[in-house]
């Protein structure tokens, strides 16, 4: 099986040119060369940050993702958490699932948010035995990505305990399906981390 971690060359298959010709590591493309049914969200993008992520411009090669990734932020903003919790939803999930990119980029959106520095560090390094809000929904997160949804009742009482709601337990998986697509296409592509989320490497 190919392993596309590594360029062909160094896993020994340059002799097979139809796996060759199949495998391309995807990267980002500006909006003038990007397919014309991605251009639309690229431009919103652009305009709401200034710039187009890394991330976001490599959605692009494929309209169906950057624009269902776009859907899924969307509805994401309109469930029952603050922003503040949204961000350590998807900063949880990163770090779950060992996204360094996301990781970097929901450090620093969190810190623009102004969650605590304290709690962000918790989040990233896993320290999350106490029972602030954000930590518990954090350990929340983790849980539910590290055994595929599935959470021990004490985790669940837990959650609720803090504050939140069963509905906002359904809530939270929009969050984690969006990290989903973002974190495994950094996995398969390792796109390169902006300049802006540097400082949160």
């Amino acid at each position: 099986m190919t392993d596309v971690t590594k360029p062909l060359a160094a896993q020994g298959e340059t002799t097979d040119t139809s796996t060759a010709l199949r495998w391309r590591r995807l990267g980002p493309l500006a909006a003038a060369t990007a397919p014309e049914a991605s251009r639309d969200s690229l431009a919103s993008i652009q305009k709401a940050f200034g710039y187009v992520p890394n991330l976001m411009a490599t959605f692009a090669n494929s309209p169906a993702v950057l624009n269902g990734y776009m859907a899924l932020d969307s509805f994401f903003q309109k469930t029952s958490f603050r922003p503040q919790e949204r961000s350590i939803i998807l900063l949880a999930a990163s770090v779950e699932n060992d996204c360094g990119y996301c990781v970097a980029a929901h450090s620093m959106v969190s810190g623009m948010l102004k969650v605590p520095a304290a709690t962000v560090t918790a989040v990233r390094t896993g320290e999350l035995a106490d029972d602030d809000r954000l930590i518990v929904l954090a350990a929340t997160v983790r849980s539910v990505v590290a055994h595929r949804g599935s959470l021990r009742q004490a985790e669940v009482d837990r959650f609720l305990a803090a504050g939140f709601t069963s509905v906002q337990l359904m809530e939270m998986l929009l969050g984690v399906a969006m990290k989903t697509i973002s974190n495994y296409s950094d996995h398969l592509f390792h796109i390169e981390l902006d300049p802006a989320f540097a400082a949160e490497k």
